[in-house]
Order: structure tokens, then C-alpha cells, then sequence
């Protein structure tokens, strides 16, 4: 699904590519076959240039999300938890917008300002949120809740602030919400060399922990009968979700349902056993933001829908049908 999704956003936008062409240029440039080039020389430099690495980017969003989304739903024993659940969106909305508001023009990896504070912001205010949770050496999981949730609401309000101050803080609204309602923002193939290896090494990392968030779901004094060291184990789930939810946040801005939708339908359909859902969830997950950034590009071209919005038309409703038919 995953393999056929890549190729569909590939071949269709604003200039449509024939797959067997797609496929042909691939191979080339694999240098497993020497194919004639009957395609136009612009055709490839659009596929490789600017559309292939939006949509490995994409992917790699995806499947970060849904991936922290099993971590927090495996951690909280919470079918309803997602990756924003402890503040991360936040976080990362504030650095975004404080980012916006600086006069300096900064880039750093093919990276600008905006996507780097959004990554600090979300990693930052996770470990805020971790702190104030902890009490005698125990983070409760009520605790970090209610933390995430009292954190959150701080910086949204500060965020709101800011708009609405916008013209003393030099703020660029659109910018602004097109980041909160999510694009995915990849320009170059540098900013996927960096964000890939973080994905791939945290979902690699997270399948380590697959009987660990299955001992958890027996509540953590079973856990702890298991042999699971429960506050460590914490520490490292939390990090994983918050490092894989940053790393997407950095070059999507705030893309909603993908960490709640995906890593539920796809528990519904193989179990709750967390050594197959955690890889499939991450597949399911890439496959599902290509096809949505695929959708938000051409709906109603050329104008270009947020990423976001249509994760929304299409998850809320998917969600609802699975609330009132499991």
C-alpha cells in the first residue's frame, strides 16, 4: 500500500507524469536497467528535484506520528491518547510562532528558523511537562496528564497573545496558520538526510520496547511483576514519542488524526500485541499522509489545501465509524 501510494503522489500534481515513466526514471537512476529517456528532461527534474522528496517527507511524518501515537497510547493505556496529548503541539506551535517573530534569517541543514524552534519547542516543553509531573522520584500518569494539559493551555494562550499583538510583534499570520493547520514544508533532499535517520533510528528504537508497552497495558504493578523497571522505562518511551513527534512537527507544522486514527483502525484489524502493531502502524501511517498530501494537492488545484485539514475531513469521521461500530 505504501509502495503504490509513493507512486500515485509521484505521477499526479500540477504537471501529471505517467507511472511507467515514474518507474523507468527510477530504475535509471538505481542504475538497475539504461532505459531510453522518451520523457522530458523538466518531467525528471520535477519528480527527483521537488515532488519525490515532499513525498518521503511526507512518509516520514506519517509514519513518526503514528508511531509516536502507539508509544502514547501504549504508555498511557489510552486508545484516545495521540502525540500531541502532553504538550508537544504546543510547544512547537509557540517556537514556530516566536520564530516568526525574530528579525534574523537563519538556515542550518537546509533548515530554517521556524522548523528548528519548532522542534526545540516541542522537545522542550515535554521535558517541562515530564519535570512538573514528577513527584519522589514517580511520574504518575494522571500527573503527566494533567501537566500536558495545564502546560498546553499556557502556551496556547501566550500563542493567542501574540496574534493578536501581531502587528507589534511583526508576526506573518498566514505563516502562522499554515503551520498550526499543517504543510508539509520539505524543499530539498538535505532536510530529509536529517529528519529520516531520527525517524527510522526512533521507530527502530520503539520496537524494542514492543513487550515493554505490552506489559504495561496489565497496569504498572503487573508490569513491574514482569521485570519491567517501570519510572526508566517511562523516561524512554516518552522521549522516543516526544523525538518522533518532534522530528515530524519540524517539517509538517501540526497534522492532526494521523497518531490517533492510524495506530487504532490498524489495532482493530491485527491485535493489540505491540511487536506487529508499532511497524504496521508506521507503514499504515506513511501511507496515509502520502495519499492526504496527494489529495490536498490536487482537490482544488492549484490552490493547495493544508495537509492538515484534509487528515481531519478524513480521520474524524473514519474515527466516529469505528467509536460506534467496535
Amino acid at each position: 500500500g505504501l509502495v503504490v501510494a509513493l507512486f500515485l503522489a509521484n505521477a499526479f500534481g500540477a504537471v501529471n507524469v505517467p507511472l511507467p515513466d515514474i518507474l523507468k526514471m527510477a530504475l535509471n537512476k538505481l542504475a538497475v536497467f539504461d532505459f531510453p529517456s522518451t520523457w522530458r528532461a523538466v518531467d525528471e527534474t520535477i519528480i527527483f528535484q521537488i515532488r519525490l522528496p515532499r513525498v518521503i517527507g511526507g512518509a516520514l511524518v506519517g509514519a513518526a506520528l503514528a508511531a509516536a501515537g502507539v508509544l502514547f497510547q501504549g504508555l498511557l493505556r489510552n486508545p484516545m491518547a495521540d502525540p500531541y496529548i502532553i504538550g508537544t503541539s504546543a510547544g512547537a506551535a509557540l517556537g514556530a510562532t516566536i520564530a516568526m517573530t525574530l528579525p534574523i534569517n537563519l538556515a542550518f541543514l537546509g533548515f530554517g528558523l521556524v522548523p528548528m524552534a519548532a522542534f526545540i519547542g516541542a522537545l522542550a516543553t515535554v521535558i517541562l511537562v515530564y519535570n512538573l509531573a514528577r513527584v519522589g522520584g514517580k511520574t504518575p500518569i494522571i500527573s503527566m496528564l494533567l501537566a500536558g494539559f495545564v502546560v498546553s493551555a499556557l502556551l496556547a494562550a501566550v500563542m493567542a497573545f501574540m496574534m493578536s499583538m501581531s502587528d507589534r510583534f511583526g508576526l506573518n499570520l498566514h505563516s502562522v496558520y499554515s503551520f498550526l493547520m499543517g504543510h508539509i514544508s520539505v524543499t530539498s533532499w538535505g532536510q530529509i538526510a536529517i529528519i529520516a535517520p531520527l525517524v527510522i533510528g526512533g521507530i527502530i528504537g520503539a520496537r524494542f520496547f514492543a513487550f515493554h508497552l505490552n506489559a504495561f497495558s496489565l497496569g504498572e504493578e503487573g508490569a513491574a511483576y514482569l521485570g519491567i523497571e517501570i519510572e526508566r522505562d517511562k523516561i524512554l518511551i516518552l522521549a522516543l514519542g516526544s523525538l518522533l513527534t518532534a522530528a515530524a512537527v519540524s517539517i509538517s507544522g501540526l497534522v492532526g488524526f494521523v497518531g490517533l486514527v492510524v495506530p487504532h483502525a490498524v489495532r482493530l484489524s491485527l491485535g493489540p500485541d505491540h511487536r506487529l502493531l508499532l511497524p504496521a502502524s508506521a507503514l499504515a501511517g506513511a501511507a496515509f499522509l502520502v495519499i492526504a498530501d496527494l489529495l490536498a494537492r490536487i482537490l482544488l488545484a492549484p490552490v493547495e489545501i493544508p495537509v492538515g485539514v484534509i487528515t481531519a475531513i478524513i480521520g474524524a469521521p473514519f474515527f466516529i465509524y469505528l467509536l460506534r461500530h467496535t
